[in-house]
C-alpha cells in the first residue's frame, strides 16, 4: 500500500531546516555526528515539513562527497596536495552550513557546490 503526501498535510518549519543544516558542524565534537543527526532528521521529518526532502538529500550528499575528497586526500599527502585538499574540506565543512543555514532562514534556497547527486 502506497501513501501519497500532499503539500497541505506538510507544514513549513524554518528553524527545523536550519537546525539540519547547523547538525553538520557536530563533525567538530563527535566526529559522526554531523552525518547522523541529519540523516535522521531527514528519514523522520521528510514527509511533513516542507522542504525537507530536498535539503536532506542536498545535506548528505554534500556529506558524502566531501567524504569521498578526503578519501581521495590521503594518499596525495605523499606529494604534499593531499594537504591543502583536507584544507579546503575542512573549510568547506565549516562555511557551507553556516552560509546555507542563513539562507534557509531567510527563505533562500541553500546550495552545496562541489556536491555529487548520489541520493535523488
Amino acid at each position: 500500500m502506497t501513501t501519497i503526501t500532499t503539500t497541505a498535510t506538510m507544514k513549513e518549519d524554518k528553524q527545523l531546516l536550519v537546525l539540519t543544516h547547523l547538525s553538520q558542524l557536530l563533525d567538530f565534537v563527535t566526529g559522526i555526528g554531523g552525518f547522523i543527526v541529519p540523516l535522521v532528521l531527514w528519514l523522520t521529518k521528510k514527509d511533513e515539513i516542507i522542504g525537507m526532502n530536498e535539503q536532506g538529500k542536498a545535506i548528505l550528499n554534500f556529506r558524502i562527497s566531501m567524504f569521498i575528497y578526503a578519501i581521495i586526500c590521503i594518499p596525495l599527502m605523499l606529494i604534499l596536495i593531499g594537504f591543502v585538499g583536507f584544507f579546503i574540506i575542512g573549510f568547506c565543512y565549516l562555511i557551507f552550513p553556516i552560509s546555507n543555514a542563513i539562507k534557509v532562514s531567510n527563505g533562500k534556497e541553500p546550495n552545496y557546490p562541489f556536491s555529487i547527486e548520489f541520493i535523488k
